[in-house]
C-alpha cells in the first residue's frame, strides 16, 4: 500500500489519458492492454505515493543506491550463475503456531568485508524492518571455514505468512539471489485468517502484538462515500480510467495487496514490445484472477520445434498438480490451479534465446459487513461501544467520524477491539464533542450510525456558605454536586486565577477553593459554576483584622530625634479592618486634631504627630492608642530635640617642626544633646584673614598635626566641633607660631683616601635643607677604644651605624664651618682606628650626624695595578701619515703607580711622542703621525712590587710607491701582453691592486684600461690597428693609488699586416686510468613484486668491462635481470623480486690496468595490511587474505630505499 501523505505536500499531477483497450479474454478475466506507442506518458500517482510508488517491489535497496535497472532485473533472474551462496534457503512447510528457520550461507574467502544480505517477502516487502515478536534475523561467522551464516526464523507462524520469499546477497559488483516458498497448513484448531494487507507495518512497542505487521497506519484519511452493490468489475479497467487520486481507494475496495507492483506493471505494460522471431504470439502483459481460481497462460511459437521453459520469479516451473502444461500445435499452454496470494508474481517463458513475460495478480474476495452499526445515546463520562460484524475473522476495517478516519493509538481516546468477526469502537469518558455520525468501512461494504451524548441532571448536595475570616487565616470554600464535572470559580464576576496562595481543588463531586493567609483584597463575592450547567453556587467572604501599629521605621527604643527649630511630622503606619480610631496623648493630656503647634492627623492607613518649630522643651514621651471591633493597640514614642554643640576653647600648639606642628584642645562644654562626632581644623597666616580647612574627614581625637606649612611664616589655628546636627561656631585662634627646622643629615659619607697620617672624607649635601638654608659642615672623629664606643654601637632611623658617645669624646676636625663636601683630617697617628661623622649646620642648629659605617685604619692601602685597555686598541691601531694619534689608557693602583712606556723594546723619544700621566690614566699623543711611529708600544704600571703590562700595536700607513719595472712581453693582433714587478715601498700596507692605463703615442693622453687588478701581468685587448701605444701601471693599497706610475720604456706597435701566430707545442697527456668507483653501491631493500634497481658509477680508460654477480656467482643470461651502462653509470634492474632474490650483489669492473669491485646487500620485504615485513606474508586465522599496496608514481624511487 502507498505511504500516507503529508498535509503540506503538493497536489497530485493530472491523470494520464487512458490507453486504447484491445479485447482479450482469458479464463481468469480481461487482461490489461498495452500501449500502441512506445513513448506513452507514465501513470500519475495519487497523493502520498511519492516517487517510491513506481519502484519495483523486488528492487535491491541500500543507502544511497537507486532502484534496480533492467540489467539488474536480468541479473536477478540469472542469479544461479553467481557463486556467492554456498547454501541456499530451501522451500519449507510449517503448521500454524509452529516455528521454522531458513538458512543461507556465503563463503567469505574472496571477500574483504562482510556481504550485505536482505530478506524479502513477495517481490518488495523488506523484512529487516519487520523483525520483532514473530520474525527474527540472525547472522554468524565461522573463522576456520570463513563462512557467513544468515538465518531467518519465523515464530508462531500464521496462515497469512505463506507465500514466496527471496534472499539477496550483494558484495560490491557481485550479486546472488534465491527464491523459496513457505507453506502454512492449518492445525487442528481454527486460526483466524489475517489479511496480508494488515502486515505492512509494525504495531506499537510493548503491546501484545508487537512485531506483527499492520497496514492500518498507512491508510489515508478520506471521506466515506456510500457505495452500492456493483457487478464484477475488472480492476485493470478501473485503474486505467480512474483519477490517480482514487488509486488507493480502489486498491482498498477491491482487495489489491500489491498496488505498487500493479502500478509498476501497468506502466511497463504500456511499452511497445519488439517483434519476436521465436514467438508468433506472446503472453499478455498481465492477468488477473480471484483467489482460488484457475488461470491459463498461452504463447504461440513461430517454430514448434523450439523448447519452451516456464519461470516464476526466476525459478523454473516443473509440472505438478498445480502447474499443468499442454501443447497444441504451435501453442504452448500453462494452467495454474487454485491460485493463492503466493502466486501473485512475475512469470516468463523462454524459447531459444528469447523470452516473454507477464504479471499475474491474485485478488482476494471482498469483506462484507454482516451486522450493521446501531444508533446509540449516552451520557457524558460514560463508556460508549459501537459494534459491528464482518464476513471474515480479523479483517481490515476502518472507522470514521463525520467522514474523518479514526486512527486509534496509545494517546488516542478511541480504541478498537477485534474479537474474530466482531469489531468494536470504544470511547472512554464520552463528552458532548463525541456526538457525531460514526461509520465503518470494509473492502466490500460499509455501515454508519449516530451517537448522541447528553448531560445528566445536576443536584446540589452541599452549597457554599458565607465566611468571616481573620487576616492571615485560611479561606476554604467547599461545595458538593451530584455529578463529577469540572467548573469555574469567579470573584466579583471575574475568573479566579490559581497561584502559589490560591488553589482550586476538584476531587470527584467535591469542589474547593482554598486561599492561604487571607488578605484584605480576598474579601468579595465568590461564585462556583459547573461546566455545561446553568446552575451557580454563591458565597460571601468577609476579612477582619485587629488594629496594629507599625513602628519598624523607628529606633530600637522608639526614639525620634528632631533638630531644634525644625518641623517634626511623625507618620506612624497603622492597620486594622475595619479602620480603627486613633488617640494621641502626652503626660495624660490628649493631643487633638486642629491647628495648634502640636497636633495630630489621622488617615485610613496611618496617623501623624506634627510639631511646628520644635523646641528643647518639646522633648518627652508621646502615646498612641488604636481601637476597633476586633481589638485595641497602643505604643509609646520618645521625641528628642537636639541642637549644634558649643564652640571649643582655643587650641594649644605644643611642638613645632620645619613644616608641621602639634596642637591639642579640650572638648566643648555642651554637645547640643548629641554626641560629638569629631572636629574640623583650620589655619591661616597671621597677616592674612583667609582660613584654610586642614581636614575633610572628621578628626576623632583632640590632637592634630598640621603639615605642609612654610618655614619662617607665622600661623594661627582654630577648631570646629561637629555632632549629628551640624558644625559649631569656631573656637578662638591659637597663639601665633613660626615653623623652623634643621636640615636633614648629610648623605653618602665615604673615605676618599688614606695615608699614614691623614684621612680624607667626602660626602654629599643633605636631601632636605629647609628655609633656614645651609651654613656649613662640621666633621668630627674619635679613636677606637674610647669609653663606651664599642659596646654602644646601634642603628639610627635609616638603619645605619651610630655610636652613643658623649660630646667630649668627639673631636672636631675643622675649627670653622666648611662649605665644601670634602675635608682631610691631619695629624693622625699611624695604625690608629678612628670613627668619623659629619653634621650640617644652619640657623636652626646642627642636623643629625651622618656616621661612617665602620672604623677607619690610618694606614695607606696598596691596590695592585690593573690596566684597562679600550676595546678598539686590542687590535692594530691604524692611522694615515699626517693624522693625529691620541690614545687614553685607564689604569688602577694605589699608591700612585709608576708608569713606563717603550716602543719596540726601546725608550720613547719624548720629542716626537708626548706622554701625559695622571692618577687614573695615561695618554700617548702624536700630533702628526709618520711611518716611523709604527711599532709595538709597551706600557708597564708598577705599584711597589706589583707590576702590570700591556701592549698596543700602532700602524701608520701611506700610499705605496710605483711598480719597479713594466715591460711589454708580447704583441699580437690587437692584443698586448704586459708584466711588472711589485713596488719596493708598499706604504706599510698590503698592496690591494693595480691600475693600468694606455696612451697613444700621437696624443699621449692616458686612459684607464683596468682598475683594481690583482695580478702582476695582464693582456690589453681591443687596441686600434696601426697605432702605437705606451702603458703605465699604478700600485694601490688601503690609502689609495701611488703618486707616480711606472711607464713602459718601449712602445707597442699594432701592425696592420697579420702576424703569424706560432702554436705552442704541447706534449700529449696520458689519459689511461685503472677502474675506480666514484659512487659505490648502497645497501637497499625492495618491495616484493615491484621492480628494484641497483646503481653505481665507475671510471677508467680504456673503458672497463662490467660484470654483475649475486652471492659471488656471475649473472649471465637471466631474464629476471637487466643490465645497463651509460656514461659510466651502471644499473642492475631486478624484475618483480621475491624474498629469494635477497642477498649480496657485486659489480666488478676490469680493464688492462686493473680491477675494481663494489658490493651491497639487497633485502626484499613483503607488505601485509599496510606494514612492511621481511619474507613471506603471515596471515592470521580469520583474516581475509587480501593485500593492498599503495605504490607512488615513481615506483623505482619507492622500491630502492637505502637500509639504515
Amino acid at each position: 500500500m502507498p505511504e500516507p501523505t503529508k498535509e503540506n505536500e503538493a497536489p497530485a499531477p493530472a491523470p494520464a489519458p487512458p490507453p486504447e483497450e484491445p479485447n482479450k479474454e482469458t479464463e481468469a478475466g480481461n487482461a490489461p492492454p498495452k500501449d500502441e506507442e512506445e513513448g506513452s506518458p507514465a501513470i500519475a500517482l495519487p497523493p502520498g505515493l511519492g516517487s517510491r510508488a513506481l519502484e519495483r517491489k523486488d528492487s535491491e535497496w541500500s543507502l544511497g543506491e537507486s532502484p534496480a535497472t533492467e540489467d539488474q532485473v536480468k541479473q536477478n533472474t540469472n542469479s544461479e550463475l553467481s557463486t556467492l551462496f554456498v547454501e541456499k534457503p530451501q522451500t519449507g512447510t510449517v503448521k500454524v503456531g509452529a516455528n521454522i528457520t531458513f538458512i543461507a550461507k556465503v563463503k567469505a574467502e574472496d571477500l574483504l568485508r562482510k556481504p550485505t544480505v536482505k530478506w524479502f517477502k513477495g517481490k518488495w516487502m523488506d523484512l529487516a524492518s519487520k523483525a520483532g515478536k514473530h520474525l527474527q534475523l540472525k547472522e554468524t561467522f565461522e573463522r576456520q571455514s570463513r563462512i557467513y551464516t544468515f538465518e531467518m526464523q519465523i515464530i508462531k507462524a500464521k496462515e497469512n505468512y505463506a507465500g514466496n520469499y527471496r534472499c539477496e546477497v550483494t558484495y560490491k559488483d557481485k550479486f546472488d539471489s534465491c527464491s523459496f516458498d513457505l507453506e502454512v497448513h492449518e492445525s487442528t484448531g481454527t486460526t483466524p485468517n489475517i489479511d496480508i494487507r494488515s502486515a505492512f507495518k509494525r504495531s506499537g512497542e510493548g503491546q501484545e502484538d508487537a512485531g506483527e505487521l499492520d497496514f492500518s497506519g498507512l491508510l489515508k484519511r478520506r471521506e466515506v462515500k456510500q457505495q452500492e452493490e456493483e457487478p464484477e468489475i475488472d480492476v485493470w479497467e478501473l485503474l486505467k480510467n480512474a483519477n490517480p487520486n482514487e488509486y488507493e481507494k480502489i486498491a482498498f475496495q477491491y482487495g489489491i495487496t500489491d498496488l505498487r507492483g500493479m502500478l509498476k506493471r501497468l506502466k511497463r505494460m504500456r511499452r511497445v514490445e519488439k517483434k519476436s522471431a521465436a514467438f508468433a504470439k506472446i503472453l499478455d502483459p498481465a492477468y488477473q484472477i480471484d483467489k482460488g481460481g484457475r488461470v491459463r497462460f498461452v504463447v504461440e511459437l513461430a517454430d514448434p520445434k523450439l523448447e519452451v521453459k516456464w519461470y516464476k520469479n526466476g525459478q523454473e516451473i516443473r509440472p505438478s498438480t498445480k502447474y499443468i502444461f499442454e501443447h497444441k500445435g504451435c501453442e504452448r499452454i500453462m494452467f495454474i490451479n487454485n491460485c493463492q496470494l503466493t502466486d501473485d508474481s512475475e512469470y516468463y517463458v523462454t524459447a531459444g534465446d528469447e523470452k516473454c513475460s507477464t504479471e499475474l495478480f491474485v485478488r482476494e474476495p471482498p469483506i462484507m459487513v454482516t451486522k450493521q452499526l446501531e444508533d446509540t445515546t449516552a451520557y457524558c463520562g460514560e463508556r460508549v461501544e459501537l459494534e459491528c460484524e464482518v464476513s471474515e475473522d480479523d479483517a481490515n476495517v476502518k472507522w470514521f467520524k463525520n467522514g474523518e478516519e479514526i486512527i486509534p493509538g496509545p494517546k488516542s481516546r478511541y480504541k478498537v477491539k477485534v474479537e474474530g468477526k466482531k469489531h468494536i469502537l470504544i470511547i472512554e469518558g464520552a463528552t458532548k464533542a463525541d456526538s457525531a455520525e460514526y461509520s465503518v468501512m470494509t473492502t466490500g461494504g460499509q455501515s454508519s450510525a449516530k451517537l448522541s451524548v447528553d448531560l445528566k441532571p445536576l443536584k446540589i448536595l452541599t452549597p457554599l456558605t458565607d465566611l468571616t475570616v481573620k487576616l492571615g487565616k485560611e479561606i476554604c470554600l467547599k461545595c458538593e454536586i451530584s455529578e463529577n464535572v469540572t467548573g469555574k470559580w469567579t470573584k466579583n464576576g471575574l475568573p479566579v486565577q490559581e497561584g502559589d496562595r490560591l488553589k482550586v481543588v476538584h476531587k470527584g463531586r467535591i469542589h474547593k477553593l482554598v486561599i492561604d493567609s487571607a488578605l484584605i483584597e480576598d474579601e468579595g463575592d465568590y461564585v462556583f459554576t459547573p461546566d455545561a450547567y446553568s446552575v451557580t453556587l454563591p458565597a460571601k467572604v468577609h476579612v477582619i483584622d485587629p488594629p496594629k501599629i507599625n513602628l519598624d521605621g523607628l529606633d530600637a527604643d522608639n526614639t525620634v530625634t528632631v533638630i531644634a527649630g525644625n518641623k517634626l511630622r511623625l507618620e506612624i503606619p497603622i492597620s486594622g479592618e475595619p479602620p480603627p480610631k486613633v488617640i494621641w496623648s502626652r503626660a495624660d493630656k490628649a493631643i487633638t486634631e486642629g491647628s495648634g503647634r502640636i497636633r495630630a492627623e489621622s488617615y485610613p492607613d496611618s496617623s501623624s504627630l506634627i510639631i511646628d518649630v520644635a523646641e528643647r522643651e518639646d522633648s518627652g514621651v508621646y502615646n498612641i492608642n488604636l481601637k476597633n471591633e476586633a481589638g485595641e493597640a497602643h505604643a509609646s514614642i520618645k521625641v528628642k530635640v537636639v541642637d549644634i554643640p558649643d564652640p571649643p576653647v582655643a587650641p594649644n600648639v605644643t611642638d613645632v617642626g620645619d613644616d608641621w606642628c602639634i596642637m591639642n584642645w579640650e572638648p566643648p562644654v555642651y554637645d547640643g544633646g548629641s554626641p560629638i562626632l569629631g572636629y574640623f581644623i583650620e589655619r591661616k597666616k597671621k597677616q592674612s584673614s583667609r582660613w584654610m580647612r586642614l581636614n575633610f574627614e572628621l578628626c576623632k581625637e583632640t590632637t592634630f598635626e598640621p603639615k605642609k606649612m612654610i618655614e619662617g611664616v607665622a600661623y594661627e589655628v582654630r577648631i570646629f566641633a561637629v555632632n549629628a546636627i551640624g558644625i559649631s561656631k569656631p573656637s578662638m585662634p591659637s597663639k601665633p607660631f613660626v615653623p623652623l627646622a634643621v636640615t636633614s643629615p648629610p648623605t653618602l659619607l665615604a673615605v676618599d683616601s688614606v695615608t699614614d697620617t691623614t684621612v680624607t672624607m667626602k660626602w654629599r649635601p643633605p636631601d632636605q635643607i629647609g628655609a633656614a638654608g645651609l651654613d656649613g659642615y662640621v666633621l668630627e672623629y674619635c679613636f677606637e677604644g674610647s669609653l663606651k664606643s664599642t659596646s654602644a654601637k646601634q642603628s639610627d632611623e635609616n638603619g645605619e651605624a651610630a655610636y652613643d658617645l658623649s660630646a667630649e669624646e668627639w673631636i672636631v676636625a675643622n675649627t670653622d664651618l666648611i662649605d665644601k663636601t670634602k675635608f682631610t683630617i691631619t695629624g693622625l697617628p699611624t695604625d690608629a682606628k678612628i670613627f668619623v661623622r659629619v653634621k650640617a649646620v644652619n640657623a636652626a642648629g646642627a642636623s643629625e650626624p651622618k656616621y661612617y659605617s665602620q672604623p677607619i685604619l690610618v694606614k695607606e692601602i696598596i691596590e695592585p695595578p690593573k690596566i684597562r685597555i679600550p676595546r678598539h686598541l686590542k687590535q692594530t691601531y691604524i692611522r694615515r701619515v699626517g693624522e693625529a694619534v691620541n690614545l687614553v689608557i685607564p689604569f688602577q693602583g694605589k699608591p700612585r703607580p709608576e708608569l713606563t712606556w717603550k716602543k719596540d723594546g726601546e725608550e720613547i723619544d719624548k720629542n716626537q711622542i708626548n706622554i701625559r700621566n695622571s692618577e687614573t690614566d695615561t695618554i700617548i699623543f702624536i700630533r702628526k703621525a709618520e711611518r716611523s711611529h709604527s711599532g709595538k708600544y709597551d706600557l708597564q704600571v708598577k705599584v711597589e712590587k706589583f707590576v702590570e703590562s700591556a701592549s698596543i700595536d700602532i700602524q701608520i700607513v701611506d700610499r705605496p710607491g710605483p711598480p719597479q719595472l713594466v715591460k711589454i712581453e708580447d704583441v699580437w693582433g690587437e692584443n698586448v701582453a704586459l708584466s711588472w714587478t711589485p713596488p719596493k715601498d708598499d706604504g706599510n700596507a698590503a698592496i690591494t691592486g693595480y691600475t693600468i692605463q694606455k696612451a697613444d703615442k700621437k696624443s699621449m693622453e692616458w686612459f684607464t684600461v683596468i682598475e683594481h687588478y690583482h695580478r702582476t701581468n695582464a693582456t690589453i685587448t681591443e687596441l686600434v690597428i696601426g697605432n702605437e701605444y705606451y702603458f703605465r701601471v699604478f700600485a694601490e693599497n688601503m690609502c689609495g693609488l701611488s703618486e707616480n706610475a711606472t711607464m713602459t720604456k718601449e712602445s707597442a706597435v699594432i701592425a696592420k699586416d697579420g702576424k703569424v701566430y706560432k702554436n705552442p707545442v704541447y706534449e700529449d697527456f696520458d689519459f689511461t686510468e685503472a677502474p675506480m668507483y666514484t659512487q659505490p653501491l648502497v645497501n637497499t631493500y625492495a618491495i616484493a613484486g615491484y621492480n628494484a634497481t641497483l646503481n653505481c658509477s665507475v671510471r677508467g680508460n680504456p673503458k672497463p668491462k662490467i660484470t654483475w654477480m649475486k652471492n659471488k656467482v656471475a649473472i649471465v643470461d637471466d631474464p629476471r635481470y637487466r643490465m645497463f651502462s651509460n656514461q659510466g653509470v651502471c644499473t642492475l634492474e631486478i624484475r618483480k623480486p621475491s624474498p629469494y632474490d635477497g642477498g649480496t650483489y657485486c659489480c666488478k669492473a676490469v680493464n688492462d690496468l686493473g680491477t675494481a669491485e663494489v658490493e651491497c646487500k639487497l633485502e626484499v620485504k613483503v607488505i601485509y595490511q599496510g606494514v612492511i615485513t621481511p619474507g613471506q606474508p603471515l596471515f592470521l586465522a580469520g583474516q581475509q587474505q587480501v593485500l593492498k599496496i599503495h605504490i607512488p608514481l615513481d615506483i623505482s624511487t619507492f622500491c630502492s630505499i637505502p637500509l639504515t
